[in-house]
């Protein structure tokens, strides 16, 4: 059977919907930057195509090595002014979109992916994209089902945790709002999708 992360790291990708403590090791990731709103922005849609074609392309000739499941979307958030007013101006949104990839994709195999991948499609500029170690560490993590204009209320659940446990939000430069999308909006009603939503602490 193919390995599935969501399957086999369960507390990294089904937390329980109230806030908890995770200590999140070093992954892997191809990483895509960009800014503005992700239900407008062209750039965001770009960066889409650019991580799911390069996760794919790596997968589909990866499988004498190891056979999985391309793991979820995830999204590294901060406002370009600096502010943690989350949710009011999407326009603001500075972002991170990554997908984490096994542990075995070298740099090699990564600029090999980009190169079979500029040549189906030309149109995408894979040079956006990089691939990445990253230690996220302490974090506290809720998964929030609903909307995603209703993450507020579950980022609200995760703010009064930290605060009561005394840890100290951390969310800065380095560490930010983090997000992980375990459906397809597309194919999925607004009630019923599944976010995790992370913010890094420190005691």
């Amino acid at each position: 059977m193919p390995i599935d992360y969501k399957k086999t790291q369960k507390e990294f990708y089904q937390p329980k919907t109230t806030p908890s403590v995770i200590d999140v090791p070093q992954m892997v990731f191809i990483m895509v930057d960009g800014a503005g709103n992700p239900n407008t922005s062209e750039e965001y849609k770009s960066a889409l195509e650019i991580l799911y074609g390069l996760s794919y392309t790596i997968k589909m000739n990866s499988k004498t090595v190891m056979e999985y499941v391309v793991p979820p979307l995830e999204g590294l958030w901060c406002l370009n002014d600096g502010s943690e007013d989350w949710y009011k101006d999407k326009s603001k949104y500075c972002w991170t979109s990554i997908i984490r990839q096994p542990d075995f994709v070298t740099l090699d195999i990564f600029e090999a992916a980009k190169a079979k991948l500029d040549k189906k499609k030309p149109q995408l500029d894979t040079s956006k994209a990089r691939l990445e170690k990253f230690t996220e560490g302490l974090c506290v993590q809720a998964m929030h089902i609903g909307s995603y204009d209703n993450e507020p209320r579950t980022n609200a659940d995760i703010m009064q945790f930290i605060s009561d446990n005394e840890y100290v939000s951390d969310i800065g430069d380095k560490r930010r709002h983090h997000e992980i999308y375990l459906n397809d909006p597309r194919k999925t009603a607004p009630e019923k999708l599944k976010t995790i939503i992370r913010v890094p602490v420190k005691n």
